[in-house]
């Protein structure tokens, strides 16, 4: 799969064809999720029958993210995270996600990722009001400190998503601390699941916390912190799941 993993056939879509490098035709429709999960939403794109998840963040909020569009830090009024199908072709990701983003009424600045991982096969984790979503596929893996050949080698976009959000507002070296809890519960988790590896070459994070007011946020996100711990934990849950999924 070009994204990292491999996606599952699925009964009820045709098999999946290139999609077109000008751009897509869009239609997507809405399947009831609840809402700190975000909200799974299903599109048929040039002959795919395709998933991703919305959340839709509303003002006052701010992301951390790795994402493709949108990524850094500062105030996101949503999330979007796209299943693409699986030998991904488009150069031009951003854009692509931006017409996704578009169909869903999506305005003002968001964070958007994508994924060759059938996103309906989502898994959540939850740990005193913290959720993480993760999509999982697991199809190519690896370790971080590869050689220089094999690091060298393209890959599409990445397989490990994971998007959390949490009440409590972080400063910016927190929210940056809460990405690399993050990643460290992940690969914890791969390796409680017996996989022999870090990730896949291309994942992502998001973490989406309200924007701090004087007091400046939370100044830490640790895995020994009170929220960096509740982080922790969730992203181990979720990811665990989504491992034995793969």
């Amino acid at each position: 799969m070009g994204c990292g993993g491999t996606r599952r056939s699925r009964q009820d879509g045709p098999e999946p064809v290139p999609p077109s490098h000008q751009g897509c035709a869009i239609d997507s429709v809405h399947v009831q999720l609840p809402a700190q999960r975000g909200e799974l939403r299903d599109r048929h794109e040039d002959g795919h029958h395709l998933h991703h998840l919305v959340w839709r963040l509303g003002p006052g909020v701010r992301v951390c993210s790795s994402a493709v569009l949108g990524g850094g830090i500062g105030p996101r009024a949503w999330i979007l995270n796209a299943q693409v199908p699986g030998g991904y072709p488009r150069l031009d990701p951003d854009r692509h996600l931006a017409e996704i983003a578009a169909t869903e009424g999506l305005t003002g600045s968001g964070a958007g990722l994508m994924t060759a991982a059938d996103v309906a096969a989502y898994t959540t984790g939850h740990d005193g009001d913290v959720t993480a979503t993760v999509t999982a596929g697991l199809g190519v893996r690896g370790w971080a400190a590869a050689p220089d050949l094999e690091a060298a080698t393209p890959h599409g976009p990445g397989t490990v998503n994971i998007v959390v959000t949490l009440p409590a507002a972080l400063s910016d070296a927190a929210l940056v601390n809460a990405v690399a809890t993050a990643t460290e519960a992940k690969v914890q988790a791969l390796l409680d699941a017996g996989l022999d590896c870090s990730g896949t070459p291309t994942d992502a994070v998001c973490v989406a916390a309200p924007e701090p007011g004087p007091d400046g946020g939370e100044p830490f996100a640790g895995p020994r912190s009170l929220w960096g711990a509740r982080i922790a934990r969730a992203v181990h849950t979720a990811v665990r799941a989504g491992a034995r999924l793969s």
